[in-house]
Order: structure tokens, then C-alpha cells, then sequence
């Protein structure tokens, strides 16, 4: 469950820029000394949105704006201004591989984003801009050092508006690989971050999301880089998901900050299983057919005895309450039939009486020949 003040820095969220929404940490261990620890994945695992209608709010946590699950996958969908729909996980890895097969939003200064953000802000990326239907950016930050903006680079990729492509990191202690596909096409060794201070290198959460660089509010920088402003008139705008697969490189329950010097030495694992691997590993729920098939042969036939049993109980109420019923209709036709020959023999005496009172008397039953007066 989030503390109160992570749900406190969430709502302050909604009213910041839509970035901001994606690289954020409610804690920093380089500035305290009190973090949580982080969950571990501690597992790979697939996760496969085209089958499902939602996500499980315990492995992933939408941290804005609504995300909508369909046969492609799940939809990040800008409808108007302020819209940045966000969804990150409750576990982190530590050092391991993510990919994500994706098919990026289309319009101008749309952005959509794969981001993996540690707490004290290493963050490796994947940004594709809507406008750009030829190349994807790759990028990376040391500890939120933005002093330079020289380490972001762009690749090739076929139409990533119309098709879907699989977008990978693979990230160790001693270097970064981003692939299109399968196919490396960026490697950042450990040394080439600024000797290793600027080597994402702590436990990271994953963030999907969409935003909109191209924002009349954004600065004239970022909408640059965007590849212009946004026009909100020409959308909905979706980025979308179909699946993604998370392998954590480090096993155990959980990883915690031993200083405040941000380097990988400084993690401490903490053995055990973690809850998250225990969650996504569970198995689904059993259908009726398949409880039933996990059940000894002895109970089966238990059961199926029982079954039959009730059936001829059943089965047995219903021919008595048949055969009570039918009993029952026979009296009351016998009744009414009773009833009618009793009317019917009184009728005959009333009109053999009215006919004497008349003066004619009747011969017989066919009226052949009467006596009067």
C-alpha cells in the first residue's frame, strides 16, 4: 500500500508537467537515510497485455491517467490536453533485461516512452516522437544530472507509428545494450558514463507511458526536441503495448540503499523470495472441470456417486409430485363431472315439471306423440 505522502507527491503530480510523471522518486537515498527498501522481481516474467482487461494493481501501479486494455494490447491514449496516461511497476530489478513490444503513438510532439528510474534517479530510456516515423532515441542519466543533454542518440526503425517493434535494454554492471528487434544498436560501457558517476547502476522500477513534449506549457527546448507543438485537435493519440517481458539479473526478497554514495557496491540484497515473484507466479485460478480433475480417482467417484444419488432423489420427487398431481386431477374431474350430471338430471326435472304445468304430457323420449288438453 502507498504512504501517505507518496499519495500526497502522486497528487502533486497531476499538477505538474506531463513528464514529470514518468522520472520522479518519492525518496532519494543519496539526500536520506530512511528509504524503504525497494521489492525485488527477483524472477523473469512475461507479461502479455493483449489477454487481459486490466493489470494487477499489486504488480503495476497506474500513476496517471487511464490506461485501456484491448486485443492489441494496452492502449496509452492522449483524448485532450493534460492527458499522460503512466503505468509503473512495484518491483524493481537490479541490473537484467526489459523488453517491450510496442507500437509508438503518432503526432507531433507526442512522446512514447519505456523508462527504467531508480530512486535516486538513474534512469536508462527509449523515447519515440510521434512526428518521427524513421528513428527511436535511446538515453541515459546518472543520479538526475542534467547538466548536459549530448547523451541522447537515435537509430533507424521501420514506421514504429504503424508497426510494432520489440525495444530492449539489457543492462549490467559493466554496460548498457539497446537493441531494435534484436539487433544492438547502442552499447554504453561503465567508463564511458563519466568514468562510472553517470552509470545507471541501483535497483530500477519500469514506467510505460505518453506525454506530450510539444505542449504550449513546455519549454522551448523540450518542444524543439518534441518536434513541435502538439496539435490536440488531431487526435486521440495512442501509444500501445502488447506485451512485456522483465528479467531481473539479482535474486531476493527485496534491495535497500547501504549509503548515500549511489553505487551499485552500496546495494544490499536481501535474501528470501520476494512477494512480487510469488504473485506472478502463482498459478491461475482452476476452472470447475479442472478442480475436479485434480481430485483423487476416489474422490471423483465419491462425487459422482453423490451425484448420482441426488439425481435419483430428484428424479424420484419429481414422478411423486407427477403422480400426486395426476391424482389429484383425476378427483377434481371426477368432481366436476359429478357436479355436471347432478345439473343435468335437475335441468330434466325442471322441464318435465314446467311441461306438466303446460298440459302436455310426453310420450316418449323422440316427442313422436303428445296428449294435451
Amino acid at each position: 500500500m502507498l504512504s501517505t505522502s507518496t499519495l500526497a507527491f502522486l497528487g502533486l503530480l497531476s499538477l505538474l508537467s506531463p513528464a514529470a510523471a514518468q522520472t520522479w522518486t518519492t525518496c532519494n537515498p543519496m539526500n536520506r537515510t530512511d528509504c524503504p527498501s525497494d521489492t525485488a522481481l527477483g524472477t523473469a516474467q512475461t507479461f502479455n497485455f493483449t489477454t487481459q482487461t486490466s493489470t494487477d494493481a499489486s504488480i503495476w501501479n497506474a500513476t496517471a491517467g487511464t490506461v485501456n486494455y484491448q486485443t492489441e494490447g494496452a492502449f496509452f491514449t492522449i483524448n485532450q490536453r493534460g492527458d499522460s496516461p503512466t503505468i509503473q511497476s512495484n518491483f524493481y530489478i537490479f541490473f537484467g533485461t526489459v523488453e517491450v513490444v510496442m507500437k509508438a503513438a503518432s503526432g507531433q510532439g507526442v512522446i512514447s516512452s519505456i523508462v527504467l528510474e531508480s530512486d535516486d534517479l538513474d534512469e536508462i530510456d527509449w523515447e519515440l516522437m510521434g512526428g518521427n516515423t524513421t528513428h527511436a532515441e535511446t538515453n541515459y542519466f546518472g543520479k538526475g544530472n542534467t547538466t548536459s543533454y549530448d547523451r541522447a542518440t537515435y537509430y533507424p526503425v521501420n514506421e514504429p507509428q504503424q508497426n510494432f517493434h520489440n525495444y530492449t535494454v539489457v543492462w549490467s554492471q559493466e554496460k548498457i545494450e539497446w537493441l531494435i528487434d534484436g539487433d544492438i544498436v547502442r552499447t554504453l560501457e561503465y567508463a564511458d558514463a563519466l568514468g562510472g558517476h553517470d552509470f545507471p547502476q541501483t535497483p530500477m522500477n519500469v514506467r510505460l507511458g505518453i506525454w506530450a513534449g510539444g505542449d504550449s506549457a513546455e519549454p522551448n527546448g523540450t518542444i524543439e526536441w518534441a518536434g513541435g507543438l502538439t496539435d490536440y485537435s488531431k487526435g486521440p493519440f495512442s501509444m500501445v503495448v502488447s506485451s512485456i517481458r522483465v528479467m531481473d539479473a539479482s535474486k531476493g526478497a527485496s534491495y535497500t540503499y547501504g549509503d548515500k554514495t549511489g553505487s551499485y557496491e552500496s546495494i544490499k540484497i536481501a535474501s528470501g523470495n520476494s512477494t512480487i515473484a510469488q504473485t506472478v507466479n502463482a498459478p491461475p485460478p482452476m476452472s470447475p472441470v479442472q478442480k475436479f480433475q485434480s481430485l483423487s480417482k476416489g474422490a471423483q467417484i465419491g462425487i459422482i456417486a453423490g451425484a448420482g444419488s441426488a439425481a435419483v432423489i430428484l428424479l424420484g420427487l419429481f414422478i411423486f409430485c407427477c403422480v400426486k398431481q395426476r391424482r389429484a386431477g383425476r378427483r377434481e374431474r371426477a368432481l366436476v363431472d359429478a357436479d355436471y350430471e347432478k345439473r343435468t338430471a335437475e335441468l330434466m326435472a325442471y322441464r318435465a315439471e314446467m311441461s306438466k304445468q303446460r298440459g302436455y304430457v310426453q310420450v316418449n323420449s323422440y316427442g313422436a306423440s303428445r296428449e294435451g288438453f
